[in-house]
């Protein structure tokens, strides 16, 4: 029996014979041992057509049993597509895709690389607290921020402050490339697993992102985030990057940066923190708000312990060092609100002026840094509180409640604004009760219409009629004095003392509504509201503001210049340049010795009419005092020659309609305590100051006017006794008026019998007054007085409406 192996499609005998080689070898005439012709044994000696068949069938069969066995044909329709080559293609496909993948991946990275350039810094990293200070430049006020922040330079902090940041956040800062592509594939794998957003930035990636494009949270960002951290590596020192980071984390608190973080917490320096302080601040950087020691103190303590350790480890700190450090304790916090109390308004003032310029925007003032120094004087604002405030002055619950106060004093010469009474809360009312809130300004505004009548060249000893129930063109009712008082025939200067409404409503028929709102816009007044159209204007019956008046009367203070009101002094950038300066200059709107006229007639207001307290300020004083119609509103303006402060009170509804002002303690209603306000802050304001005299001032008006029609000064001369009893009744009148205001007020003048005179010299001031005026103002003018016949003759239906603005 022949035993045959196949091998490579042939056939091997036992003998070692190749079989398929006797088909071959038979042509040579060879033959082996058993074997059989052709014709005996047709398989024996198979052709070459029949040899290659059975090759082919051979190699069919073996690539069968390689792969598993052998298959029956399919119908005849031949073999199936080989597997091994369906894997190999497939493999290849992916290798393919990979490799293109990190192909396109170098290149996405050359080409951001090579476009990626290190841009300017975002503003808002940059950004930093604009603080604004009282006029001593060292007291603040308060802030401007859009962010917490203070940037310092780093090089007065000590070592250990950077180094705990390093600790806490990167311990490869000093020696890696700016990424750390470990923490990045670890980040990665984090997030395309677990599905969260994790991240793997270094110190100067994290730096990249605050310092130069904002929050990034897209995988694009933040490739371009790990491309500029690699490039800021290369060109930026290690402590530059350390320090512009540290200026620019979130601490928690509000704070950004590190020294608005030392602040916050320790209520200290960054230069003069501790090691212990360093290392919770650097500790608590990835979550600063859960993890402060006042939300968290267990995770605060790990994670103080955790840079205390890796500091110790990385050779920052030494083991006794390391030791000694303890939790430190923080401060307790409170958020604070900048505008809260008094001060927000004077920081809305102060943002509203600088706006108004159109030197700064919103934004600038922000996010600036800038330093802004104001010209309100700490001392005398704060006296400004404790005179005008009820919760200070002791009228809390004394007070109507709803009652309004506004305030304001400045200096005359330059505008600069020394004190306001805004309100007790800018976070409760944000309406500036001196610069906002309007009020009836009353008989503060006649002294524009004297100055008006001056500059028509009448003298101010032109005598008028100062009675009660008299009628006026293009006015259907009887006007009266305060309490229907009768002056007789008064000068201008008595006129203005006891402020008689029907004396300078002779005047506003002679000059017209619109000549007086016009003198008082010249003088300062800004609101347009005050046009004339009113027909009492004189007498004050436009609301306006306190601020109005304040800058109005110091052109009266500054000898007919204006100035121009400002809360800011001076504007510094970071770098100590100055960026702005206060507008201290004057404009001259009226003639100097016109303007001193007036406030020759005022200091008589003081001396012996409606204001006398305002004496006991020890100074010589100018000034006015008003009502508003149906006692809607009280107010002062006064003034020396280089302080001048307005006092006003009115009494809103609960819908700011206006209504009358109930008394109130010992208060009646009338300008009194307006006058009393203004008497108790300036005696204190200018304690220790000179007392300064007004200029002198020449009247080279006429008697009557240029054209002898103003007052009564054309009628015949005569000292009938029909005008001495007149003068003795007017006298009786303002005797009993006297009376009443000191029983109800015994300091209301110095003709009170009870009136303690102060310790500050106010005889002084007294003396400076020259009292001939009012004794003129009764003898030297002899003149029938025919009104007062008709005033006593009228039923008190014809004049059931008094118009008796004036307390005065």
């Amino acid at each position: 029996m022949v035993s045959q192996t196949r091998r490579s499609g042939r056939t091997v005998s036992s003998n070692g014979a190749r079989s398929g080689s006797t088909g071959f070898g038979g042509a040579n005439g060879s033959s082996g041992a058993g074997s059989a012709s052709p014709s005996a044994n047709p398989t024996s000696a198979p052709t070459r057509s029949g040899l290659r068949h059975r090759k082919t069938a051979a190699s069919r069969n073996s690539a069968a049993q390689r792969s598993g066995g052998n298959r029956r044909a399919n119908s005849g329709k031949g073999p199936k597509p080989k597997r091994r080559k369906k894997r190999h293609l497939v493999l290849k496909w992916l290798l393919g895709i990979f490799g293109a993948l990190i192909l396109a991946g170098v290149g996405a990275f050359a080409y951001l690389y090579i476009t990626t350039e290190i841009p300017q810094p975002e503003k808002i990293a940059m950004a930093q607290n604009t603080t604004v200070y009282f006029n001593d430049g060292t007291t603040e006020i308060g802030t401007f921020s859009s962010q917490n922040r203070t940037i310092i330079q780093c090089s007065v902090l000590p070592e250990y402050v950077g180094n705990a940041v390093v600790a806490s956040e990167n311990r490869t800062f000093y020696q890696d490339k700016g990424i750390d592509l470990k923490g990045i594939a670890r980040a990665l794998i984090n997030n395309i697993t677990k599905g969260t957003r994790q991240g793997g930035s270094t110190i100067t990636q994290q730096y990249a992102e605050r310092y130069y494009l904002g929050e990034t949270t897209s995988y694009l960002g933040k490739a371009r985030e790990a491309i500029l951290a690699i490039k800021i590596a290369q060109s930026q020192d290690k402590s530059e990057v350390l320090c512009n980071y540290m200026n620019t984390i979130y601490l928690g608190r509000g704070a950004y940066g590190i020294q608005a973080a030392a602040k916050a917490y320790f209520n200290k320096d960054a230069k003069d923190l501790t090691v212990s302080e360093s290392a919770l601040l650097a500790g608590i950087i990835p979550s600063p708000s859960t993890w402060d020691p006042a939300a968290n103190k267990e995770m605060a303590e790990q994670r103080f312990n955790r840079v205390i350790s890796i500091m110790r480890e990385d050779g920052y700190i030494s083991a006794e060092e390391a030791a000694e450090a303890k939790l430190p304790d923080t401060v307790e916090y409170t958020q604070q609100d900048v505008y809260r109390g008094t001060n927000g308004y004077l920081l809305q003032m102060v943002r509203d002026e600088l706006v108004s310029s159109k030197a700064f925007t919103q934004e600038d003032l922000d996010t600036g840094g800038y330093r802004i120094v104001t010209t309100i004087d700490k001392a005398k604002q704060d006296l400004m509180q404790e005179v005008v405030s009820p919760s200070k002055n002791g009228l809390q619950g004394v007070a109507p409640d709803g009652l309004q106060f506004g305030a304001m004093s400045a200096n005359p010469k330059d505008g600069s604004i020394i004190a306001i009474y805004a309100g007790d809360d800018y976070l409760t009312k944000q309406l500036n009760n001196a610069t906002q809130a309007q009020y009836e300004v009353g008989s503060t505004m006649k002294p524009f219409a004297l100055l008006a009548a001056i500059q028509e060249g009448v003298s101010l000893n032109t005598t008028f009629n100062g009675n009660s129930g008299r009628t006026f063109p293009g006015i259907g009712n009887a006007v009266n004095n305060f309490g229907g008082a009768n002056y007789g025939y008064v000068n201008l200067y008595t006129a203005t003392a006891y402020s008689l409404n029907t004396v300078y409503l002779d005047l506003q028929t002679k000059l017209g509504t619109k000549r007086i709102a016009e003198t008082a816009r010249t003088a300062g007044v800004e609101n347009t509201s005050l046009d004339g159209s009113e027909p009492y204007t004189v007498l004050g019956n436009n609301a306006l503001s306190v601020e109005d008046m304040t800058r109005a009367y110091a052109t009266f203070a500054n000898q007919g210049e204006k100035p121009t009101l400002h809360i800011v002094a001076s504007v510094q950038n970071t770098s100590g340049q100055e960026m702005y300066q206060a507008p201290t200059s004057t404009t001259r709107v009226f003639a100097a010795n016109d303007v001193n006229l007036v406030t020759k007639a005022l200091t008589g207001v003081v001396q012996y009419g409606s204001a006398t307290e305002a004496r006991g300020v020890g100074h010589n004083i100018a000034g006015k005092s008003g009502t508003g119609n149906n006692s809607y509103a009280v107010s002062f303006c006064g003034y020396t020659p280089s302080v001048v402060s307005t006092f006003a009170m009115w009494y809103p509804d609960e819908n700011g309609n206006p209504q009358e002002i109930p008394s109130f303690g010992q208060w009646d209603i009338g300008s009194e305590f307006p006058v009393h306000l203004f008497t108790q802050y300036m005696k204190q304001a200018l304690a220790g100051t000179e007392n300064e005299t007004f200029p002198t001032a020449k009247d080279n008006g006429k008697v009557g006017g240029t054209d002898g029609t103003w007052g009564v000064n054309g009628t015949t001369k005569t000292t009938s006794q029909t005008q001495l009893e007149a003068q003795k009744k007017a006298e009786e009148d303002r005797q009993k008026q006297l009376e009443a205001q000191c029983a109800a007020n015994p300091q209301y003048s110095t003709e009170c019998s009870e009136y303690e005179s102060s310790d500050s010299g106010d005889s002084d001031s007294s003396d400076s007054w020259d009292s001939s005026n009012w004794s003129n103002s009764h003898s030297s003018n002899s003149h029938l007085l025919n009104s007062l016949n008709s005033h006593s003759s009228n039923s008190s239906d014809s004049h059931s409406y008094s118009y008796s603005y004036d307390s005065d």
